[in-house]
């Protein structure tokens, strides 16, 4: 609720600024096509500008890389294009997350998966796995938009105890499988950490900062304090043991914010390294759906296998 409340209230608040600008411009003659172009130029060049600033420090601060994995200029391209095409749509997918991503109905299932957003973000960046699920069959999905956006992160672990357990209720279900993107996945695990994993099957992290980003230090707020690396917050998770149920880490190392890469790397957990997609179009990429698709039917072919 409140990123979308935040977007709303501040593209209505540019956009009436500009527009009353713009109205002021023709009543004295002026052409209104220039103001068109200027709006979308105004939206489509801030996305553009944070791509290249995200881009840029995860180059500098970039993990090492074996040299089979360096990319040729069109898949580089393709990369920053892919990045940026899901910037762009974040914001109207974030804004109309109610509508994209709706709970289904309260009915029978054996392993329904809760899905966990990334810091400053809501329920509506997972609008294409969602689908995608869906056209599969996997309908028992669920996704929490957890809050206020800089709050800690262990009070989003309290929000996630109450979404499993409204979701119990709803299904039935025993347990339920958590998919995480980014900070979610550290949300998962401090969940893991102060409630046990007696109600988790199984946990997948996408892009998830395990140790930390140095890119959390571009924004103020306790989860991005917590999410630097070398955190007091991240050093008293790392000393507990990983929850005890099958953890999988899907990451890029050629992540956008997870700087550097490698901090996606979880000592105990399945390593699924990908090349050649940033942080946020993990959301959108084929391999990574396959992935999570397996996982899914991993954790529910589990939960039939008798005792």
């Amino acid at each position: 609720m409140w990123t979308a409340v935040t977007l709303w209230a501040t593209l209505s608040i540019a956009l009436v600024a500009y527009l009353a600008d713009a109205a002021r411009a023709v009543m004295r003659g002026g052409s209104v096509l220039p103001w068109i172009a200027g709006a979308l130029a105004w939206y489509f060049g801030a996305v553009a500008a944070l791509t290249a600033v995200y881009f840029a420090i995860a180059w500098f601060f970039r993990s090492p890389r074996p040299p089979e994995l360096r990319l040729t200029a069109r898949a580089t391209l393709r990369l920053v294009w892919r990045e940026y095409a899901t910037l762009a749509g974040a914001a109207p997918r974030m804004m109309l997350y109610r509508r994209l991503v709706r709970d289904p109905p309260p009915a029978r299932a054996g392993v329904p998966v809760l899905l966990l957003h990334g810091v400053l973000c809501n329920a509506g960046v997972w609008h294409r796995l969602a689908r995608h699920l869906a056209s599969r069959g996997i309908r028992d999905v669920y996704a929490l938009s957890y809050g206020p956006p800089l709050a800690s992160i262990e009070l989003f672990a309290e929000q996630a105890e109450a979404a499993i357990e409204r979701i119990v209720r709803a299904t039935g279900a025993a347990r339920v499988m958590i998919v995480a993107h980014s900070m979610g996945g550290l949300v998962a695990r401090a969940h893991a950490r102060r409630y046990g994993t007696s109600r988790v099957a199984r946990i997948v992290t996408i892009g998830t900062p395990h140790h930390g980003s140095v890119e959390a230090w571009l924004s103020m707020g306790t989860s991005l304090a917590q999410l630097r690396p070398g955190s007091a917050w991240l050093a008293e998770l790392d000393r507990e043991p990983l929850p005890a149920v099958p953890i999988v880490s899907i990451w890029s190392w050629h992540d956008s914010m997870v700087v550097p890469q490698t901090s996606a790397c979880l000592a105990g957990s399945v390593d699924v390294p990908l090349v050649g997609i940033g942080h946020n179009a993990l959301l959108g990429d084929g391999a990574v759906f396959a992935r999570v698709e397996a996982e899914i039917a991993a954790a529910r072919a589990t939960s039939e296998c008798p005792a």
